[in-house]
């Protein structure tokens, strides 16, 4: 029997339920269950690719192509269970779908209305298509007393009711806010945004409240009282030092047990040494790198979630902190290099990722250039590798008017739309005038090494499979006046048409790919590209 839990959120966004959510999956894995992790958004887009990284974070790619919010990254990093299409749907999807039945007449002249038919949408997202899991762990987004999130909470208000307590369990994650005048934490807040989860119909079996300090017996008493929930149940989600010792800390407060004691489930011993492990690797450092991440989404971290996670796997494996030194692009733009330049001195290695449009684009270029022509190690990632061919094009290869046709026509089109590749067994096709939502190449698709290339030497294998998000491609027609010029082809599509990675053979450590490897990156397994560059770091930093 597949058991499902919903976690709901209070009192304000971004207390953690992704993370609790990841972290609870992990858990219940290291105790023998296999589970499964679901995101319910209730914004009106589609899906979140045309959404601003500014304001909504980074786009969590899957394998098979869905552009998804940034908490299936927490699941995959935690569980290692492959997210899908049908594991993160949002209020713009299920309207849409309901919308195009009722144009095809499928609803057979009903009124169609939220109860029942979008709240049925809803029900059949969460039921369907599963694989014998034991537990479901479904994240509704938001904070309880939106209007967005409403139907999502009627959903599963109604799943409650119809599979009963054995086969459904609420978690409501909120806040305890410490008040520094009064020298105490606040239960008010926790207490109204049960009341407001209570107000829908639905009462939560377990608390996780999210607090910066240690809170008294009499005040998880009261919790509980007030709230309806067994003392026991009121699980503190105390601060830590770092998410991977989250695992570790939640299971101390008990969350996984509560967890099996309200299914009446035997109580197992989960086995946590690699966790314990892994926490210890990443609080005892043997070392430190500083890597300058060179990108135009800085003002906000989460724009670069699954990077920022794949930098700590890789110093993980390293035995290394890595310090990263966030930098706008745009302030590399300026004419007098002099004024930014310093902020490239002493760091160990650079990154620059994925992006969009041609603001702060010939800023990259120009880091680029610097990591070049100072042996600073290098990797480029998406628009991170177009940039760096860009560099090799004007600097090296004597195409002063190479560019790429996202910014606009250009004598020399290196970068240009790709219009017809391959996906699977079905070739697709794009034109300038198409929707942006959801028409670039998208999911994993394979790579054939060059052997012997420094790519082949760090994976330790020729062939290999990578996640894609990007409208724009190398146009292999410059392959030869480019690989004169010293940066080397060494990653091609299985038909030899489109450019994967590119690296250089004069430099310590450059190496720029198509792909986005930091979306399969996990903390048990890092990413070989990651590992490899974040030695090349820490190389760098003994040598200066």
């Amino acid at each position: 029997m597949t058991r499902f839990i919903f976690i709901t959120g209070g009192v304000v966004s971004s207390l953690g339920k992704g993370l609790g959510s990841a972290v609870l999956g992990a858990l219940l894995q290291a105790r023998g269950y296999k589970v499964r992790l679901r995101k319910l958004d209730p914004y009106l887009n589609v899906d979140p690719g045309t959404m601003s990284p500014t304001q909504h974070g980074e786009v969590f790619v899957t394998d098979d192509g869905a552009e998804t919010d940034l908490d299936l990254g927490h699941y995959e990093r935690f569980t290692a269970v492959h997210t899908r299409k049908t594991d993160n749907v949002t209020t713009g999807r299920i309207y849409s779908d309901v919308l195009a039945r009722e144009r095809r007449g499928d609803y057979l002249g009903a009124t169609i209305q939220v109860i029942p038919h979008v709240t049925d949408a809803i029900k059949a997202f969460v039921t369907n298509d599963l694989d014998d899991e034991d537990f479901v762990l479904c994240e509704i987004g938001g904070t309880v007393g939106d209007i967005e999130s409403l139907p999502f909470l009627e959903a599963i208000r109604q799943l409650g009711n119809e599979m009963g307590r054995e086969q459904t369990c609420f978690i409501h994650v909120t806040l305890l806010p410490f008040i520094k005048a009064a020298g105490e934490l606040k239960t008010k807040p926790t207490q109204h945004s049960v009341k407001e989860l209570q107000s829908v119909g639905i009462q939560p079996d377990m608390l996780l409240c999210r607090t910066e300090h240690e809170l008294p017996k009499e005040q998880r008493d009261k919790i509980g009282l007030f709230c309806n929930v067994r003392p026991e149940a009121v699980i503190l989600a105390e601060d830590v030092r770092n998410i991977y010792e989250v695992p570790l800390a939640y299971h101390a407060q008990g969350l996984d047990g509560q967890v099996c004691a309200h299914f009446g489930l035997e109580s197992k011993t989960p086995d946590l040494t690699s966790w314990q492990e892994i926490a210890h690797n990443v609080s005892n450092p043997e070392g430190e790198v500083t890597i300058a991440i060179v990108g135009k989404y800085t003002s906000l971290q989460d724009s670069y979630k699954s990077l920022g996670e794949a930098l700590t796997h890789g110093g993980i494996a390293n035995r290394v902190k890595v310090n990263v030194k966030w930098l706008d692009s745009e302030i590399f733009e300026a004419e007098d290099k002099s004024s930014y330049l310093h902020h490239l001195q002493n760091v160990s290695a650079m990154l620059v990722p994925g992006g969009f449009g041609q603001r702060g684009s010939e800023g990259k270029i120009e880091a680029i250039r610097f990591a070049r022509e100072h042996d600073v190690p290098y990797f480029g990632i998406c628009f991170g590798m177009q940039m760096a061919v860009l560099e090799t094009a004007r600097s090296l290869a004597g195409l002063a008017g190479a560019s790429s046709t996202e910014f606009g026509p250009c004598d020399e089109p290196v970068i240009g739309l790709m219009t017809e590749w391959v996906a699977g067994n079905e070739v697709k096709t794009r034109k300038d005038d198409d929707d942006k939502g959801g028409t670039m190449r998208l999911g994993a698709y394979p790579c054939t090494l060059t052997p012997g290339s420094l790519a082949e030497t760090v994976y330790g294998q020729e062939h290999i499979e990578e996640r894609h998000r990007h409208r724009y491609e190398v146009n292999i027609a410059y392959r030869e006046k480019l690989e004169a010029a010293g940066l080397k082809m060494s990653g091609l599509s299985p038909d030899g048409v489109l450019p994967e990675i590119v690296e250089r053979e004069d430099h310590p450590w450059f190496v720029a790919v198509q792909f986005h490897p930091e979306l399969k990156s996990k903390p048990f397994s890092p990413h070989p590209l990651f590992v490899g560059f974040v030695a090349a770091a820490r190389e760098k930093s003994r040598l200066v």
